[in-house]
């Protein structure tokens, strides 16, 4: 259903997309994460006609986005980082309005818009203007708007950004729907809990290019061994701490440092005897620490490791080993 072939995209010097070929088929979920700057938005604005790529196709639903922007449009619903509903419409109006302009007569457009106000529990404000929503409703009214003609592929572009904790559970129930009834889905997210919860495949792309792609527990296998995190008591010990885990641990392994956490991370070989010698040790050096675990790699691992950047797009700390293409991909 989605299909992007050697597509390359730049803007002057800078070259956005090199390269990228992404698969998504009937019925599953393509989670496309990658930190800032990494080619997400260019994708998307290639899969929605709104950019041509320079080189390479792209194809939904079996037509090209070069040659058959018309059919990709009709065959595609989108709801893109910012929420786009008319403020000066009420809920209904602008879900009844999308299914007007998709050929829907009154009555069907009526039905259909009813039918998701409930979904996304926006019934009780169905009659208010949608100027007066909170950010989280108009992100929900903005998601009903792509699915309004059941579309065979939904662009979902960081979904759920602004939602509050019901909000995000809601969503993703709507999504494990569109995907049950045989739409395919491309989620890019800056929740990498929330792609491992509905990706079904997911690709990691940097510089316009796919460096890792697999199921969620391919790619945490791809990140090693557990991990050892231990959370400091104060800021100035983090640096003692990593090199405690670092002797520790041996093998020339690094341990990675998040300031804003105080916590210390490194992979543990050896498990639970390694977090005892760790644990020894720091106390040995009079380094307090407030908690430590001995855990299994999470995609926040996998996304630090391959592209160098927290899931937040933070800079690289420096202390992250950032594996090469060549390195990173997972067998299909």
């Amino acid at each position: 259903m989605i299909r992007v072939e050697n597509v390359s995209k730049s803007f002057g010097s800078f070259k956005a997309l090199d390269g990228l070929t992404l698969h998504a088929g009937e019925g599953t979920v393509l989670g496309l994460l990658g930190p800032n700057g990494s080619g997400k938005t260019t994708t998307v604005k290639i899969l929605t006609t709104l950019l041509s790529p320079d080189n390479g196709d792209a194809r939904i639903a079996g037509h090209s986005v070069l040659t058959d922007p018309d059919l990709v449009r009709r065959n595609l619903g989108l709801s893109g980082q910012y929420a786009a509903v008319d403020e000066k419409l009420t809920a209904f109006e602008n879900l009844h309005m999308v299914g007007r302009l998709y050929g829907m007569n009154r009555r069907t457009a009526a039905a259909r818009a009813n039918e998701l106000l409930a979904s996304f529990r926006l019934t009780d404000v169905a009659g208010k203007r949608s100027g007066t929503f909170s950010g989280g409703m108009r992100r929900r009214l903005d998601l009903a708007g792509a699915i309004v003609a059941r579309p065979k592929v939904v662009v979902l572009d960081e979904p759920t950004t602004g939602l509050d904790p019901r909000g995000r559970l809601d969503t993703w129930d709507v999504v494990s729907s569109l995907v049950a009834d045989g739409t395919t889905v491309l989620l890019t997210t800056q929740y990498l809990e929330e792609a491992d919860r509905l990706a079904d495949h997911i690709a990691v792309i940097n510089h316009g290019r796919v460096i890792a792609e697999g199921t969620a527990t391919e790619l945490k296998q791809s990140a090693g061994t557990e991990r050892i995190d231990v959370v400091m008591r104060d800021a100035a010990d983090l640096s003692a701490a990593a090199g405690v885990l670092e002797r520790a641990a041996g093998l020339g392994l690094r341990a990675e440092q998040d300031p804003q956490n105080l916590r210390v991370s490194i992979a543990a070989p050896e498990g639970h005897r390694l977090l005892v010698r760790v644990l020894s040790e720091l106390d040995a050096r009079a380094l307090p620490v407030d908690e430590a675990s001995l855990r299994r790699p999470t995609l926040d691992d996998v996304f630090l490791r391959l592209t160098g950047h927290a899931a937040a797009a933070a800079p690289d700390s420096g202390t992250t080993e950032v594996l090469t293409p060549e390195k990173a991909r997972v067998p299909a």
